[in-house]
């Protein structure tokens, strides 16, 4: 590639960045100082009070955003790829050798990632629901329509879904540039009316307002971390961007533009106190109202569209590393591997995000809710960075704690501020965060007692083989594809099929599927075949937690390892497990019960390795657990 073209690559990638990856954080403007002012924080509008808080913005997104996410965490990637469970995945590997801290660092990923779905559903909620709130400011008689208009947008969101975003995703990075654009100038406007906010630029104003108020400082740090919500965000876009096109983005246009137009915004305040109604509105005027509602519907619509398609591309990544049962995914793009649609985790947020807007009614309302999901998945992060550069990167241990510690410090304030407001919509994430993290270990540990239940009736494949073939069955023509477990033995489709039918065919293939903790595989390292003899042989596949499963596709790989497949002769035996609870061992009874409802209703094996129908052929068993 030639350097023009590795350039244009970069600025447009670059430019996509500020689309999809800053949508959230780029949003916060819109309600983050009226929130902290808010009378039920206590927290006086006064100018020593404004230049604190301000300068506690400013400098929360130099050391949160700059230094902990897009300098250090952005450097932990899982092969090029981010998010929190790309991290958890890295930090297990990490590990490995310590079964006790492996299960440990377990459970802080899931909950993190629990959390994570916590925080999506609030994003959506609060963003549109604050920019429709600017018709408040046009004129109070709107406001009965504020929370029904919220509705219909978000439900015109979640509709247009399963067409996919390649069609309007090429304007999200242009849309988002003319919104950072217009941030930055609000910001310069307001900032030369009031240039005595400059002074919060001196990180001593965040310490003496810390000093001075002390508990009253402490709760507003609940509100404070408003400014940060989102920076999760661009650590899990880092597969889809790469980590320059995110860093150029937050250095020369992100981060200049919120940091104008928080400081805009305190230069408002400290000229006409009164509009803290909605500093965010009032900025250049009653004649911009409806325009900057305009504009914000559609950054908010993008910010939530952000985190929608994350929320996807999560659960398709819990589904391979077996925190889910298998759903139905669709794929919106034929050029975009990335671009999927999964209708059930869909229509599920959609309901959940509808219930938040109902119920809360109001931005200020949500954003007690939203703080606290958002911090604990910080929190969750900088405890796995620490065993990633620890035991990965071999990083000498006190070099360790002071490039997390630091960090770690910051988390826990910003936790402990936040888990104040548990009583005033806290508890919303976490209930949410409580059953997904409930669902997620049940299902694992679900398959894990299914696991130990076959192992302990499994036959041996080698000594089976054997055996039958002192005295073999009638052989048919063509190929029986039998799908197998990682260390299962006779599959039980076979045994059912020479058990009904008394024959085989001429030659049998033991398919199995291993996911590694990595993201992807490269194909030439996916495919291994072990000859059994007898035209028997064992085809291991090696997938990546982001690989998309694709059977056929490998099956025509084959024939550059010498052994290739014609579909027309190839019949495919799967085993559909029936679970049963049964009284004892195992889990508590409603766990056991809920884990038989996710394995009724997954979807099939068939269905989501991409295997034609038509060469299907199930067969049940009973598993008990």
């Amino acid at each position: 590639m030639t350097a023009h073209h590795k350039k244009s690559n970069l600025v447009a990638l670059t430019l996509a960045a500020i689309g999809i990856v800053y949508g959230d954080i780029g949003t916060s403007p819109l309600y983050t100082l009226k929130t902290i002012f808010s009378p039920e924080h206590g927290l006086k509008l006064t100018p020593d009070n404004l230049l604190g808080v301000i300068s506690l913005i400013v400098w929360g997104l130099t050391i949160i955003v700059s230094l902990k996410y897009v300098t250090l965490v952005l450097r932990a990637d899982n092969r090029g790829e981010g998010g929190i469970m790309a991290l958890m995945a890295l930090a297990l590997n990490s590990v490995s050798k310590s079964p006790g801290l492996h299960y440990k660092l377990m459970l802080c990923g899931v909950f993190g990632a629990a959390l994570f779905y916590g925080d999506s559903v609030i994003t959506p909620a609060i963003s549109v629901l604050s920019a429709i709130e600017g018709l408040e400011v046009a004129t109070p008689a709107l406001k009965p329509y504020v929370v029904p208009l919220t509705i219909a947008v978000l439900m015109a969101l979640y509709a247009l879904q399963q067409h996919g975003t390649a069609g309007i995703g090429r304007w999200f990075g242009p849309v988002m540039l003319l919104w950072f654009g217009a941030l930055a100038a609000m910001g310069v406007v307001n900032i030369i009316a009031a240039p005595q906010i400059l002074a919060a630029l001196n990180p001593w104003h965040a310490l003496q307002f810390v000093l001075a108020n002390r508990f009253i400082a402490f709760i507003a740090l609940g509100a404070v971390v408003l400014a940060f919500t989102g920076a999760e965000a661009l650590y899990a876009d880092m597969g889809h961007f790469g980590k320059k096109p995110i860093r150029m983005a937050w250095f020369l246009i992100v981060f200049p533009s919120l940091a104008l137009n928080y400081l805009g915004q305190g230069g408002l305040l400290l000229a006409h106190p009164e509009a803290i109604s909605n500093p965010f509105y009032q900025q250049l005027g009653a004649w911009s109202v409806y325009p900057l509602v305009a504009m914000s519907t559609l950054a908010t619509v993008i910010a939530s569209q952000a985190t929608i398609s994350g929320t996807f591309s999560m659960t398709k990544q819990a589904i391979a590393l077996g925190f889910l049962p298998r759903m139905r995914i669709l794929h919106t793009s034929a050029s975009e591997i990335g671009q999927i649609y999964m209708p059930m985790v869909n229509w599920l947020q959609l309901v959940v995000v509808l219930l938040a807007v109902i119920g809360f009614g109001s931005s200020d309302n949500l954003a007690a809710a939203y703080g606290i999901a958002v911090t604990a998945t910080m929190l969750a992060t900088t405890v796995l960075t620490f065993f990633v550069i620890r035991y990965r990167w071999q990083i000498n241990l006190v070099l360790c704690w002071a490039a997390t510690g630091f960090f770690l410090l910051i988390d826990v304030l910003f936790f402990s501020a936040n888990a104040l407001k548990l009583f005033h919509g806290g508890w919303f994430p976490l209930l949410l965060g409580s059953v997904l993290f409930i669902v997620m270990l049940t299902w694992r540990a679900g398959r894990a007692l299914v696991f130990q239940n076959l192992q302990k009736h499994a036959i041996p494949l080698e000594d089976f083989l054997s055996s039958l073939f002192v005295a073999p069955p009638t052989r048919v023509p063509g190929t029986a594809i039998f799908l197998r477990g990682e260390s299962d033995g006779v599959p039980h489709a076979m045994l059912h099929n020479l058990s009904h039918n008394k024959v085989l065919h001429e030659r049998v293939v033991f398919f199995t599927i291993h996911i590694i903790e990595e993201p992807y595989v490269p194909e030439a390292e996916q495919i291994r075949i072990i000859d059994l003899g007898h035209n028997c042989f064992q085809l291991n596949v090696h997938y990546g937690f982001k690989d998309e499963p694709d059977i056929p596709r490998v099956l025509s790989l084959c024939a550059n390892h010498g052994l290739p497949f014609e579909m027309m002769e190839t019949s495919f035996f799967i085993a559909r497990q029936t679970v049963i609870s049964t009284p004892g061992a195992g889990m508590a009874p409603w766990r056991e019960h809920l884990f038989v409802a996710m394995s009724r209703n997954a979807r099939g094996a068939a269905d989501y390795y991409q295997i034609p129908s038509n060469r299907v052929i199930e067969l049940g068993t009973q598993v008990e657990i």
